[in-house]
């Protein structure tokens, strides 16, 4: 089997490159991994949202340029973008969590919808910026239950508000692509699966509450045990957004909407996650609540990434039980003492070196 693509290093080495939401999981990842690419980067986030946080950990305040700025204030974005001048931008500032856009639905609209459309919006003004990746989600999608793996030409909907927010995310970098970006920078859009992998310490995301509740020795509680989604490590869509901008700086007939996903059989339940990461951690118990009634998720989310895979070659690298295995390794050893730093760096050395699908 042919390796999937990798990032190219001499692509990325000396380009001004923009993170939005650096201080996050994802970003912060995405900020180290082009840090050692060689690019010069700028991030633009609110403050971290956790204590603990990987920007922290990482101490990429002293690696690159972190700007503070809400990305619903268009004035100041539009001014930290002119600061920053970048060749390519990288989307991922957002309010990413389904339970959270229940408590604060209006918000998760502002931050989603508008504050992508500033970034747009001040895009529109840099003369310099040449490609733009978009992050939404794999719950763009209108879900009835179907048990399908969503392409890319499906109906996009949203029963929660994030996942709504991402869909008009969606259609709103689509009408600026075709009224503003049909010449100069090329703009796509990227819907990843749920990503799993050290450093995220978020609430309401299922490994980072087993940690907290394993390390604390308390049983973790489990919601909805049968809920079926595309696991990935985090490295999978930060690969192939990576590779995405490089496709898009040379060629802006890729600029539209294409789904990371992981590998079919890798889309399984919270529960069979839970036991595999209860497996490689060698500790925690679980607890299964009584039913209750509760903000509605959907049963089952599967996502068909061949598009990806057939234009640039971006496919998974690592199946599930690599992906948890190396999850729960990265916070054993954190917890242990070991450098947040050095394990990321191990983690990407060892991905970029996966030759074969682990």
């Amino acid at each position: 089997m042919t390796p999937s693509r990798l990032p190219d290093s001499k692509f990325w080495k000396n380009k001004r490159v923009l993170v939005t939401g650096h201080t996050g999981f994802k970003g912060a990842w995405l900020a180290l991994w082009l840090v050692e690419l060689g690019a010069n980067v700028t991030g633009i986030s609110l403050p971290p949202a956790s204590a603990p946080n990987l920007f922290e950990s990482l101490g990429l305040q002293e690696k690159i340029t972190s700007l503070t700025c809400d990305i619903r204030d268009n004035a100041a974005i539009q001014a930290a973008i002119h600061k920053a001048d970048p060749e390519i931008v990288l989307h991922l500032a957002a309010q990413a969590l389904v339970l959270s856009s229940y408590e604060n639905p209006q918000e998760t609209f502002e931050v989603n919808v508008i504050g992508t459309l500033n970034v747009l919006a001040a895009l529109r003004q840099s003369s310099s910026f040449r490609a733009c990746v978009v992050v939404t989600s794999d719950k763009v999608y209108r879900n009835l239950g179907a048990g399908k793996a969503f392409t890319e030409n499906d109906e996009l909907g949203g029963f929660d508000p994030y996942s709504a927010s991402k869909a008009a995310c969606e259609i709103a970098v689509a009408s600026f692509r075709a009224s503003y970006f049909a010449t100069g920078g090329a703009i796509a859009t990227a819907r990843a699966g749920n990503v799993i992998g050290g450093g995220d310490w978020a609430a309401n995301r299922i490994i980072p509450d087993a940690i907290r509740a394993w390390n604390n020795n308390e049983a973790l509680v489990i919601r909805n045990p049968h809920s079926i989604r595309p696991w990935q490590h985090v490295l999978e869509p930060l690969a192939g957004y990576l590779v995405l901008a490089e496709s898009l700086w040379h060629n802006r007939a890729y600029a539209q909407a294409y789904n990371l996903g992981p590998h079919a059989d890798d889309c399984v339940s919270v529960g069979q996650l839970i036991n595999l990461a209860q497996e490689k951690y060698k500790t925690g118990k679980t607890q299964f609540p009584t039913p209750q009634s509760a903000p509605h998720e959907a049963a089952v989310l599967m996502l068909n990434a061949d598009l990806a895979a057939k234009e640039f070659n971006i496919k998974p690298r690592w199946h599930l039980q690599t992906t948890v295995a190396k999850t729960m390794d990265w916070y054993r050893h954190f917890y242990e003492g070991q450098n947040a730093v050095d394990l990321c760096l191990a983690d990407i050395a060892a991905y970029e070196k996966s030759n074969v699908t682990l």
